[in-house]
């Protein structure tokens, strides 16, 4: 219940000093100074056809966004708000309607619509006062009842580590299927930091924590910055006073400074928009508190450009990429900082452009580039957005008449796919509250082009269920960036990444594959598969198994000797002429060498000579004992007998696909060696007659064909030949 909520922080607390850094960021406008309001100021007139005066800043906010928009309910909301909550007091003795006030105001700033404002106004109404949601509902219409019932299920939810999962996960569906649910619970939250300054110190470190663990990564996800930054401020301040008070004096200090960097370097950068006919502003954006603090950590000492950034907005996508080109070409910028977050939009909406210059003193201002449409979103995220309800244009609307939430980004729609998807609630609890701990994203690409966004620490693994959802089970490896991969490879941002898929319907993803994935996408997926299917028996047969790894006596069986052993003293099938009539000529079990392979051989006792390919390692160190050659070419036989590699990712039925594949490409084994699964990838040695030695390349590529394996090579033993 939000009545607990008490006075806000006098002059020089955490209030005061949060609202210096972030009120500069906003457009000038009269405050309602709530704090020192009395009822009679609050109720205004009563009159049916007049808004009354308390509601005044919020409707001056709406219309700032909302020119056209109907502001009766917004005074019908009111109206029965303080009503329902007179008499009601919060703990510093404030009429309890100045809270939910507040909260519209905070929405109304950022651009939400009239019926999320409406909903906002009345969503203590239902848990704190005898006003029903039938009655609510009746009064205003399904979606505010829909909003008021939401916001009322998040007030009694515990978000701290004792949360009871299963009631956290319908809450957080509830907020999924409409995120106006979630904008309300967070204005609610802000403007309740806002006024925690004189309750116990214990008291304002749990609920600042709750805050700090769930819902400023909510924030985030959603794209709300200007409320997710001053949760952060205020939370800093909460829970590390002294470093805070540190920040503080930092951000006073430089205030106090004569010269501002940043004022020049805006200054520069409006005089080269200028002179290319750019229409564009350029604004000085103060970083907050806990930005401050964090470049003071990275950088150690600060200098005056690091105390914010340069904002350049702009009309249109095009004009964005003008500027960059206008600032890369006058002035000094640095590479290392450029970031494209238009053509790569980050997972929480935001788009911008990120660059960075230098100025001749050596000190670096950062400047981020977007449009006014752009701004709006990445201030109010999905705030800004609209109604979800509202008419969508036609191809907005699904086949089965069904509208498209615009409202709800990427993050959100995962989140109800992994409700849906997550085997149990403590699963789907753990594994969001692993998410939520992710601060930082990456942005990968796919061979065809596409990005895929995944968190810092995603391995090969997430990216697969990123991209194909549950048929992610077949996943049998990656290349990243164009070299082969485990499954378990960390990925960095700016990686080409290709999934290598299976074709079997029935592939079974490794319980080791848990370890590897980071995201909830592919841990849910993941162990929803293994729970539904009992683990595997360790006896059975090879092609019931994740692997197709041979049981003891089978691999006995399956592991022929190998050429050398099974007839060192063979003839060669293949015709092979040598320099020295009449010798016996014997085919080197080292290298395999087979038509049209260039030969060389060596003399061995008995007056054999021994014929090796040219590029065996056996052929240097000999030539380096001073072994004399002996001159060896093919002559017009057809058959002949090689050894190959096969180097697969571990699937069911692969052998069988394998030693098919052969088949019909004419190659008899002779023998094979299967050796057991390591890392999900296992090692096939083949021995195979050819009946005719030029169709050994359409066999090794027949092979690898073969979905699963990934590299086919002429076997290469390390023991010395001859």
């Amino acid at each position: 219940m939000n009545a607990e909520a008490v006075n806000p922080a006098s002059p020089g607390s955490v209030t005061s000093g949060h609202v210096t850094a972030a009120g500069s960021r906003r457009k000038a406008r009269p405050r309602l100074d709530l704090r020192r309001l009395g009822r009679a100021a609050l109720l205004g007139p009563a009159a049916r056809d007049r808004l009354p005066d308390a509601i005044g800043h919020v409707v001056d906010a709406h219309r700032a966004h909302h020119p056209d928009a109907d502001l009766e309910p917004l005074r019908r909301a009111y109206l029965l708000a303080e009503s329902s909550h007179r008499g009601q007091m919060r703990k510093s003795g404030e009429p309890y309607i100045t809270h939910p006030l507040a909260v519209t105001l905070i929405l109304a700033e950022l651009g939400a619509e009239t019926t999320t404002l409406t909903a906002s106004l009345l969503h203590d109404t239902v848990e704190d006062t005898d006003v029903t949601l039938d009655q609510v509902g009746e009064e205003f219409g399904e979606e505010v009842r829909y909003l008021v019932d939401g916001v009322t299920k998040l007030e009694k939810v515990d978000y701290g580590a004792a949360a009871e999962p299963e009631t956290f996960r319908k809450m957080l569906v509830a907020t999924g299927n409409d995120v106006r649910v979630m904008s309300i619970k967070l204005a609610d939250r802000l403007h309740n930091m806002r006024t925690l300054g004189v309750m116990r110190q214990e008291k304002q470190e749990r609920i600042a924590k709750v805050t700090r663990d769930v819902l400023i990564p909510l924030a985030e996800r959603l794209g709300v910055q200007a409320l997710k930054t001053e949760l952060e401020d205020l939370v800093f301040a909460i829970l590390h006073p002294e470093e805070y008070a540190h920040t503080r004096e930092l951000i006073v200090g430089n205030a106090a400074r004569a010269d501002d960097p940043l004022a020049e370097v805006a200054e520069d950068v409006r005089t080269v928009l200028r002179e290319a006919d750019i229409t564009a502003d350029v604004l000085i954006r103060p970083r907050h508190f806990v930005s401050v603090h964090r470049v003071s950590r990275k950088r150690g000492r600060l200098r005056g450009a690091d105390f914010g950034r340069l904002l350049v907005l702009v009309n249109e996508d095009a004009d964005c990429y003008g500027v960059l080109g206008e600032l890369h070409t006058c002035m000094t910028p640095v590479v290392s900082e450029f970031k494209d977050f238009i053509a790569v939009p980050k997972f929480n909406l935001y788009q911008s452009l990120h660059t960075a210059v230098a100025r001749e003193d050596g000190q670096v201002v950062e400047v981020l580039i977007r449009t006014h449409q752009m701004h709006k979103v990445a201030e109010a995220g999905v705030v800004a957005l609209g109604n979800p309800y509202a008419a969508p244009p036609e191809e907005q609307s699904t086949s089965d008449g069904e509208r498209v939430d615009p409202t709800r980004p990427g993050w959100l729609s995962r989140l109800l796919e992994w409700q849906r998807g997550a085997p149990d609630p403590d699963t789907f609890w753990s594994t969001l509250r692993e998410d939520l701990a992710q601060d930082r994203e990456i942005t990968v690409f796919r061979p065809d082009g596409g990005t895929l966004g995944l968190p810092e620490g995603a391995t090969c693994v997430d990216a697969a269920y990123a991209q194909y959802g549950e048929d992610a089970h077949a996943c049998m490896g990656a290349r990243v960036n164009g070299r082969l991969a485990t499954l378990s490879t960390v990925l960095k941002d700016g990686d080409t990444v290709q999934l290598l898929m299976g074709q079997d319907p029935a592939s079974e993803p490794s319980r080791e594959w848990l370890e590897h994935a980071h995201t909830p996408a592919a841990r849910i997926a993941i162990q929803r598969r293994l729970t539904a299917r009992p683990a595997p028996d360790e006896t059975a047969a090879p092609e019931t198994a994740a692997a197709p790894r041979p049981p003891a006596d089978a691999s006995a069986a399956a592991r022929a000797p190998e050429p050398s052993e099974a007839a060192p003293g063979r003839p060669a099938a293949a015709q092979v002429l040598v320099d020295r009539p009449g010798a016996t000529v014997r085919l080197a079990g080292c290298c395999t060498p087979v038509p049209p392979d260039e030969v060389t051989g060596f003399a061995v006792r008995g007056g054999a000579v021994t014929v090796h390919r040219a590029g065996c390692p056996a052929v240097a160190r000999m030539k380096g004992a001073g072994r004399a050659e002996v001159g060896a070419r093919w002559g017009e036989g057809a058959e002949c007998r090689v050894t190959l590699v096969a180097e697969s990712f571990v699937r069911p039925h692969l052998l069988a696909d394998l030693t098919e594949a052969m088949a019909l490409e004419g190659a008899e084994i002779v023998s094979a060696t299967v050796e057991p699964p390591d890392r999900q990838q296992v090692r096939h040695t083949y021995t195979v007659q050819l009946a005719d030695a030029a169709r050994l390349p359409s066999l090794m590529r027949a092979m690898r064909h073969v979905a699963g394996v990934y590299d086919v090579s002429r076997a290469q033993s390390h023991t010395p030949g001859a």
